[in-house]
């Protein structure tokens, strides 16, 4: 498949009164053209840093990126200006962030906002753009938009606040949409409705997008391939069945041992990660996973493992998977996430390389 999008050794870092905090360390991964990659881990890990980078929307100071390349259609962001930047945001790569009643204007009507969008980078005329900014509400699935064009943010519920970030999002075709957390502010129905919404507006327009989310049970609804990332790396990639049905890294076992079940019979307590993070403006030496992980080696706290390929799509960095480590089993409360996945979904052939 065609790249859309690679991030290449990222590096990003930013200077606080406490020391430089190392909030993206050494991240690489590639989206495809009409792909969703889902990046899920807890807050701090450095994924919403990561998405805001590419946007190029972290201040400087006292944000900086040391070191890395973002080629998007072939060129790299890190190197553009910020006028260069401004012509690509919003028509070129668009964003859906958390809280839609911080993003919208509250003082401009919600079709006004959406105009803007289309005049500046489509050079649409008012008539055309009043006309476009209507369908498109329609299209995000808000009723009466002849009417709701005309209405301000504080008038809409929060999920059609967040329809209506989305439509602004979409207005002008861009070839990559990134949503940050987009359903977090939302209840379990608008969610639902929401990323559903999502699904369909891909199929329709075939924009690629970078989902970010703490939530692994969204991300199943909604990614083609997942990146786990911890402490300002990512720890594991794959398709989102590999991640779901033969996951290898520790940290993704407890997240997917975390993850509620909405079954009836299933009176099990939620398994927790133990500890924190660490603190980024010290990164801990070896694996800074190793703490909190009840199956560290000693290495782990020595040497930060590589990535060990699993098979073509999927990798993971921890030393579990080298040659020489023990066999370790994931704990039983992920087994019986998996087993509880499998009976609802069927479970896909996932080739080993020994086979």
């Amino acid at each position: 498949m065609e790249k859309l999008l690679e991030v290449k050794d990222l590096e990003v870092s930013f200077q606080t009164y406490g020391g430089e905090v190392q909030a993206v360390r050494g991240v690489s991964f590639h989206l495809n053209k009409g792909e969703t990659l889902a990046i899920v881990g807890e807050s701090g890990s450095g994924k919403s840093v990561t998405s805001q980078t590419i946007m190029r929307l972290i201040p400087t100071p006292p944000g900086k990126i040391k070191n890395g390349q973002i080629i998007f259609n072939g060129e790299d962001l890190v190197k553009k200006t910020d006028k260069e930047m401004e012509q690509i945001r919003g028509k070129d790569i668009g964003m859906i962030f958390q809280d839609p009643m911080t993003s919208l204007n509250p003082t401009m009507k919600v079709g006004q906002q959406i105009m803007e969008v289309l005049m500046k980078h489509l050079k649409m005329s008012k008539s055309a753009a009043k006309e476009r900014a209507i369908e498109l509400l329609r299209l995000v699935g808000i009723p009466m938009p002849e009417k709701r064009v005309n209405q301000y943010p504080h008038e809409f519920s929060g999920g059609m606040r967040q329809r209506a970030m989305i439509a602004v999002a979409l207005a002008s075709n861009p070839k990559l949409l990134i949503a940050d957390e987009p359903t977090t502010a939302l209840d379990v129905t608008i969610q639902a409705q929401i990323l559903e919404l999502m699904k369909d507006l891909q199929k329709k327009t075939g924009t690629s997008i970078i989902f970010i989310t703490h939530d692994l049970g969204v991300v199943a609804n909604v990614a083609d391939r997942v990146a786990v990332m911890y402490a300002g790396k990512i720890v594991e990639m794959g398709t989102v069945d590999e991640i779901f049905y033969d996951p290898r890294h520790p940290y993704t076992w407890g997240l997917l041992a975390s993850m509620p079940s909405l079954d009836s019979d299933d009176k099990a307590e939620l398994a927790a990660i133990p500890g924190s993070p660490p603190d980024l403006t010290n990164p801990p030496k070896g694996d800074a996973f190793a703490p909190r992980n009840p199956y560290a080696m000693k290495i782990d706290f020595e040497l930060e493992p590589p990535m060990f390929k699993i098979s073509d799509t999927h990798y993971a960095a921890t030393w579990l998977l080298h040659p020489d480590a023990p066999k370790v089993e994931p704990p039983e409360a992920v087994k019986k996430r998996l087993r509880k996945l499998s009976s609802n979904y069927p479970q896909p052939v996932i080739v080993k390389e020994s086979e």
